[in-house]
């Protein structure tokens, strides 16, 4: 018998309630009953993004809420500088490019956070960029970058702050309007307990003045066609309509519970990872660790791929490896979204076995009093 757990950052798991919710029977996107489903999930997404604008919805993967970011501000020819700290900031300058875009890279080693100097010299390098597209949360290496730092430094200018969060949207404090962030992306699959297949852009009033010059062509993710539909509370296009209904039930959840709570949550899910990590004498990969996501350095002369494949074999439990140049050299445990301390609890457990068999020198049982020590003093969280 076999009872699996997810511990990945995308997806995640989805909460009984919202599977429930989404076992209804499938409705037609063009009825009163769909449209009653949108407002509240509009308005919802407003209260969770912190902001007054319209948050547009689309049924696709993170990577097209990006795409249309570059495609729905930008012209051929334009300058964007982007962070690439990892494999997603990698992406920005990959989607860029792809469009005709010259991008101008920041290049910061993985496990590191890019640095508001950096982000300054830049700027100074290149006075006729258009944009910074940059990451809140890393996926990749589990790094929080300084979004809100950032912000401060563009809010007064003509470049624009476009931010992948969507490993830090209902995770993070990531508030659009006070931020002064342009652009802001979100995926359904990680902080927002659902399945993938949605993502969401949050666009200032800058932002929707570059769109209004972008001359990119655009047809399926056009912002205008897409916010003119939601504001009827419908769709430009068919939608993911068994989505909807669930991001419905998740933000009805989420907003019982409320932000701060949400927030603070997180933040000791992470605080107990990293205490119980470090006790088995592993070190972390992050410099400034994101507190949805912790990257661990696999210990020497352990793969981080054999310690997954034991951990899936012996626990029916999944965690993530790294990526290109890390591949089996670090691995990655999710904390984001439907967990508590006591899967957390279970995960730490099932690790210290896992590398005990593997070789590595560690007392059983450090590594889990670390952890639920901070969950002793700090949960439940008010």
């Amino acid at each position: 018998m076999q009872k699996k757990y997810l511990f990945t950052p995308g997806p995640t798991p989805v909460p009984m309630e919202v599977l429930l919710e989404m076992c209804h029977p499938t409705i037609h996107h063009r009825t009163p009953e769909f449209e009653k489903n949108m407002e509240q999930v509009r308005q919802g997404l407003k209260w969770l993004f912190q902001t007054e604008e319209e948050v547009l919805i689309f049924a696709s993967s993170g990577t097209g809420a990006m795409e249309s970011a570059v495609q729905n501000l930008f012209s051929a020819g334009d300058k964007a500088i982007y962070v690439n700290g990892g494999k997603f900031g990698e992406r920005w300058g990959q989607i860029g490019r792809a469009f005709g875009l010259e991008m101008v890279e920041i290049k910061v080693p993985w496990g590191e956070a890019v640095k508001v100097d950096e982000i300054q010299t830049a700027l100074k390098e290149h006075p006729d960029a258009k944009g910074l597209l940059m990451q809140a949360c890393e996926t990749s290496t589990g790094v929080a970058h300084p979004v809100r730092e950032i912000g401060e430094i563009l809010k007064d200018t003509s470049v624009l702050s476009v931010v992948d969060a969507i490993t830090g949207i209902g995770v993070m404090d990531l508030p659009f309007d006070a931020s002064h962030i342009d652009v802001m992306i979100g995926g359904s699959q990680k902080g927002l307990m659902l399945p993938p297949g949605l993502s969401f852009v949050a666009v200032s009033q800058k932002g929707w003045e570059a769109h209004s010059r972008s001359t990119l062509p655009r047809y399926y993710f056009d912002w205008t066609k897409t916010q003119k539909a939601q504001n009827k509370n419908s769709s430009a296009f068919t939608p993911a309509t068994t989505l909807i209904q669930g991001l419905a039930k998740v933000l009805e959840g989420m907003q019982e519970e409320g932000r701060e709570k949400i927030f603070k949550r997180h933040a000791v899910l992470a605080e107990a990872t990293q205490k119980a990590i470090q006790a088995m004498g592993l070190s972390l990969f992050a410099s400034a660790p994101a507190p949805g996501i912790t990257a661990v350095h696999a210990p020497e002369g352990i793969s981080s791929n054999k310690i997954i494949s034991s951990l899936k074999t012996d626990f029916s439990i999944t965690i993530a490896n790294g990526q290109e140049e890390y591949k089996n050299r670090i691995f990655r445990i999710a904390h984001m979204g439907y967990f508590t301390p006591s899967d957390m609890l279970q995960v730490y457990s099932a690790l210290e076995i896992t590398l005990k068999k593997l070789g590595h020198p560690l007392e059983i049982g450090r590594g889990v009093a670390a952890g639920a020590e901070i969950f002793a003093q700090k949960w439940p969280v008010s």
